[in-house]
């Protein structure tokens, strides 16, 4: 009786405790003097009609009372409270589920009985535990429903939330079903001081009587999804299921589907209908011959009253009647049951129309008798009336695991900045946190790092893309961008070999956006091309690079004393253009590179002019109005016309991009960029500005450009990204001319120097 009072191990609790009844940590139940009990009124509806010859009654274990072989229940109690217990040689676990979807389910059932289990698992998601949590995976419930056996994943609710002073804790709302919660406190603060969980630093059980909040505070160089994970994986926050649909049937153990058991249900509700219709038409027959018996009497009242008054006991009164008027012995007595009040002209008046109801009655419950599709329709019309009483909102959400469903429907595809840094820290921005300002501004904060350590690599990307990285070894990995940890525009970032399983000792130096890995017309109609630091070049289908590893695979294979710089995706009939940092470039059709296979070393592509220089990076075009922007290390940058730039054979020593000096720097990066897009820098400090490109004027190529950033001794480019422009809002428009104000005003330097 206590587990029926408790609301954390029903979903539907049938009795109403008052008193101590224990709790979901574990601790006991009062003695039963000190506690009350009365039924809740949805056990009342499993006692509905029960005195109305509805089910079989049978001896209780000494033959001292009678008590039924089963409730004539108006609600499925097997399927929405579950069950558990333990036989010779058999056990039974039922899931619990919710009252509302069990009675659409069954209401479909009742209109199709062909209806196949797909169909009722519209109408019926799955269990509906009692302490709510997340259904993880839809794999165990799809077997549950279909064959009456399955293993069902739950997981506690948990929340990331970040505290004022910048810590985040992990806030436990809901445990799975059956989970004893102080006991998988009391093992989590194990695994913590064995070290088995590391990266918190404290564990705090805040529930009241309001609800459950347990709380884990994180250690601030810990990253809190990692952690949750960890404690999904060793702890009781995540557990399972498994489901086991024995019942007996007609006395017999049987495995049930969901379609099993709606049916047993309704042929349950059946039986009770039938058997409560009949009862109650036996009881309004017998009450229609008594009327007719006082009608009788009432039509010959004054004889009557003269038989019983000359009769000398009522059996002789009774015999008289029966003689006389031809009535039952039933009638009979009723008839000298009579009060003299019934022999008013009123209460006849009464009767009649008793009768005349009573006969409407009688027909409507034949009718119930004799029409199947009405009796279906009186369950029908009670299971909605329950639903109507004691329906409520599903309280287990359902989340699709990755097996089951793309994480990419659950996660919006919005713009944001990936930031890789020198010692391989990575993170993920939205793009909106980036303001615009003016050209040779300061910038802002982009990254605290450390002093070692520096931002390496700036990419602007949609959430929902695939990322292909490169490492300078030439090894390709696979990572969808939503699955980088956000951070803030100042956050460090998390270590990235603790989300791909690239080698400590590799660092990313090239990355591909891709928007779909699975359309084949895609993947075979779009190239890669790669080129290393000292000028090959190499050109392989997309598709080759289409199935993802977890350790990886060879995208090239590198020269001793080569390494991977740059990759593009392009076409198959862009242009390429290759910058050395000496500051020249090389431009070539791609049709002069041969598509090859993954593990091929390639071609050559530009000619080194010394022994010291190398390809600072690559782009491919496709458009004419498409400008080569190039930038040098001390934050010089310009345009300049594609058409500038002469075609030749690839393997050239190309022409001037830019005239390098000791003012500008080397040159460190070359984009193709338009009007109509950004530029966002960062610089080895961390610092980030975004300018508009139309800010840029078109220049010849031997210019020297013009300041990009206003840099401070010693700080340098570490690295460049074009977004698409957005709509500038006027607050932005404000921050702009701020920042150009507050910026040093450059002129714009065009050195001229002789072409070679």
């Amino acid at each position: 009786m206590v587990r029926m009072a408790q609301d954390w191990s029903l979903r539907y609790p049938l009795v109403d405790g008052q008193g101590n009844y224990g709790s979901i940590d574990g601790d006991p139940p009062a003695a039963m003097r000190y506690t009350e009990a009365r039924l809740k009124k949805i056990a009342e509806e499993m006692l509905s009609d029960i005195n109305k010859d509805t089910v079989d009654f049978q001896n209780n274990f000494d033959d001292s009372l009678q008590e039924p072989t089963v409730l004539p229940t108006r609600i499925p109690n097997l399927l929405v409270n579950g069950a558990s217990g333990i036989a010779v040689g058999m056990a039974t676990n039922m899931a619990p589920h919710n009252l509302s979807e069990v009675i659409d389910g069954t209401i479909a059932f009742i209109d199709n009985r062909d209806i196949e289990v797909s169909e009722l698992m519209q109408h019926i998601k799955g269990p509906d535990f009692p302490t709510g949590a997340l259904i993880y995976g839809y794999a165990g419930v799809q077997d549950a429903c279909n064959t009456g056996r399955g293993r069902i994943v739950m997981r506690a609710k948990a929340e990331i939330e970040a505290t004022k002073s910048g810590r985040e804790q992990i806030i436990v709302t809901e445990i799975p079903y059956q989970v004893n919660k102080a006991n998988m406190i009391e093992r989590t603060a194990e695994l913590v001081n064995e070290k088995k969980l590391e990266g918190i630093s404290a564990i705090r059980d805040e529930s009241d009587r309001t609800g459950m909040r347990i709380v884990y505070d994180i250690k601030r160089d810990a990253n809190a999804n990692v952690v949750l994970n960890n404690l999904f994986k060793y702890t009781a926050l995540q557990t399972s299921f498994s489901v086991n649909n024995i019942a007996l049937v007609k006395g017999r153990p049987m495995l049930l589907n969901l379609k099993d058991m709606i049916h047993e249900f309704v042929e349950h509700r059946h039986e009770v209908i039938v058997r409560r219709t009949r009862y109650e038409l036996a009881e309004a027959e017998k009450r229609a011959h008594i009327l007719e018996g006082y009608l009788i009497a009432l039509d010959h009242l004054d004889e009557v009253i003269k038989l019983i008054r000359n009769s000398d006991t009522p059996e002789d009164a009774r015999l008289g009647l029966m003689e006389k008027f031809g009535l039952s012995d039933l009638q009979a007595r009723a008839i000298l049951d009579m009060t003299l009040r019934r022999l008013t002209g009123l209460e006849r008046d009464k009767i009649k129309e008793e009768y005349a109801e009573l006969m409407k009655t009688i027909d409507y419950l034949k009718s119930i008798l004799e029409d199947e599709g009405l009796r279906m329709k009186i369950i029908k019309d009670e299971l909605i009336e329950i639903k109507e009483k004691y329906g409520d909102e599903r309280r287990s959400q359902i989340v699709h695991s990755a097996e089951d469903m793309r994480m990419e429907d659950f996660i919006d595809d919005e713009e944001i900045v990936i930031t890789i840094s020198h010692n391989s820290y990575v993170k993920r921005t939205p793009l909106s946190e980036y303001k615009r300002q003016g050209r040779g501004g300061r910038g802002s904060i982009g990254t605290n790092t450390r002093e070692e350590d520096f931002t390496e690599h700036i990419i602007t990307a949609s959430a929902h893309n695939y990322m292909l990285l490169f490492t300078e070894a030439g090894r390709c990995f696979w990572l969808r961008a939503f699955e980088i940890p956000e951070g803030s525009r100042t956050s460090r970032g998390r270590a990235l070999q603790n989300i791909i399983n690239v080698p400590k000792e590799e660092k990313i130096k090239a990355f591909i956006l891709v928007k779909n890995l699975k359309d084949q017309d895609y993947l075979e109609n779009n190239f890669i091309i790669m080129c290393t630091k000292k000028g090959t070049i190499k050109k392989t289908s997309l598709e080759a690079y289409s199935r993802p590893r977890a350790n990886g695979i060879n995208a090239i294979n590198i020269n001793e004393g080569d390494q991977l710089i740059e990759a593009c995706l392009t076409t198959g009939s862009s242009e390429i253009v290759m910058a050395l940092r000496s500051g020249r470039a090389i431009r070539f059709n791609e049709s002069t590179v041969r598509p090859m296979g993954r593990t091929a070393t390639g071609v050559r592509g530009i000619t080194l002019a010394a022994e010291s220089d190398e390809v600072i990076g690559m782009i491919s075009v496709n458009d004419s109005e498409t400008t080569v922007l190039v930038v040098s290390e001390k934050g010089y940058g310009k345009r300049t016309d594609i058409e500038d730039y002469r075609v030749t054979n690839r393997g050239g020593k190309g022409v001037k991009t830019i005239n390098v000096t000791d003012k500008t720097g080397e040159l460190v990066a070359i984009k193709g960029v338009t009007d109509n897009e950004d530029l966002m820098i960062i610089n080895k400090s961390g610092i980030v500005i975004r300018i508009a490109v139309e800010e840029l004027r078109v220049m010849g190529r031997a210019t020297q450009g013009v300041r990009l950033i206003n840099l401070k001794d010693n700080d340098e480019i570490a690295s460049i990204t074009k977004v698409d422009r957005e709509e500038e809002s006027e607050e932005e428009s404000e921050l702009t001319e701020e920042s150009t104000e507050n910026g040093d005003s450059t002129s714009e330097e065009n050195t001229d120097s002789n072409e070679e």
